[in-house]
């Protein structure tokens, strides 16, 4: 068979469909398993080995329509669910199964702040129920990322030669990061070296960090390293200190412990840290947040600022026992 995969968006959401593909590759007997995803998202999936084919979107959906439908796909297995992902479909015209978003139980918690809405299921047992009828179980194998012939500058290089807990202190939005003083005090728990992740706009929370943990070695890398570039310090890192990012399914995905911090959002989405079946690691890793807040979860995603004022989900999170 030959089947595509979509997932639009975004990196965390391309990493948590890995199982999937995996799963189609493995035990269906001659699949063919091709990935339609947003150009910029292309180094995600770009190593795959379990993919025949990655298609790439830009600002063309006409051309890009075509593309896929001379491919002639037998079956569409849809992880993104949204507008865009049905006129792909329906312009497909073949088969297709589509993974439950869940929505209308987010919105229920969203609106009574309340959790017993929501389904105990992580959103991986979600996408691969749209592999179902093609026979196609869950391996226990965790989550997969791949890199090619990524190296690090050498001036960066020789940090990652011995222990040290990476930091990924960026997040898409104000809600979904721990204030930079909170951050520091968490982090001044270190008996390793620090490395900071991020892009160029986290360079400035990153030069606080370093002023304000003046006896520990910290080194910003903040928009200096390309996404799989950063993986690869994520993978030779002792553990991973991370906000509900893209990099915090990357970690999981190279299966090490991961402290994760959630402020306006919520575990129970099922975004958490997904690691293989009996995972060592996953026993180590830890969830920091702040439990039976009233106004929490405010949104399915986050915001640019705390709706009530006072970002009680951040910045009253017990950081006493936690142990780096």
């Amino acid at each position: 068979m030959k089947i595509l995969v979509i997932r639009f968006s975004s990196i965390g959401d391309i990493v948590l469909t890995t199982p999937v593909i995996r799963g189609i590759k493995e035990q269906v007997d001659g699949a063919e398993v091709h990935f339609a995803t947003k150009q910029k998202f292309e180094a995600v999936v770009k190593h795959n080995p379990f993919l025949s084919k990655i298609h790439l979107l830009d600002n063309d959906f006409t051309s890009f329509k075509n593309q896929l439908k001379a491919e002639k796909f037998d079956l569409v297995i849809d992880l993104h669910h949204n507008l865009r992902s049905l006129r792909l479909k329906k312009a497909l015209g073949v088969k297709s199964f589509s993974f439950d978003k869940i929505n209308f139980s987010k919105w229920l918690s969203v609106l009574f702040k309340n959790k017993k809405f929501l389904p105990k299921l992580h959103i991986v047992d979600r996408y691969m129920a749209t592999a179902k009828s093609l026979g196609v179980l869950n391996d226990g194998k965790g989550l997969d990322y791949f890199l090619g012939k990524e190296t690090l500058p050498e001036e960066f290089a020789k940090i990652t030669k011995s222990p040290f807990i990476a930091v990924a202190i960026g997040g898409q939005h104000f809600t979904k990061r721990m204030p930079v003083k909170k951050l520091s005090e968490l982090l001044d728990k270190s008996t390793l070296p620090l490395v900071l992740l991020g892009g160029k706009e986290d360079d400035q929370s990153a030069a606080e960090i370093v002023k304000q943990l003046p006896h520990h070695q910290v080194f910003s890398l903040c928009g200096k390293l390309s996404l799989n570039q950063s993986a690869l310090v994520v993978k030779h890192a002792q553990k991973l200190i991370t906000h509900d990012t893209g990099l915090m399914h990357i970690g999981a995905a190279f299966n090490i412990p991961i402290t994760s911090i959630w402020g306006n959002t919520i575990p129970e989405f099922g975004m958490t840290p997904y690691f293989p079946t009996n995972s060592l690691q996953e026993k180590q890793s830890h969830r920091l947040e702040v439990q039976n807040l009233s106004c929490r979860p405010c949104s399915k995603i986050g915001f640019d600022k705390c709706p009530k004022g006072h970002f009680d989900c951040m910045n009253k999170i017990d950081i006493t026992h936690v142990e780096l």
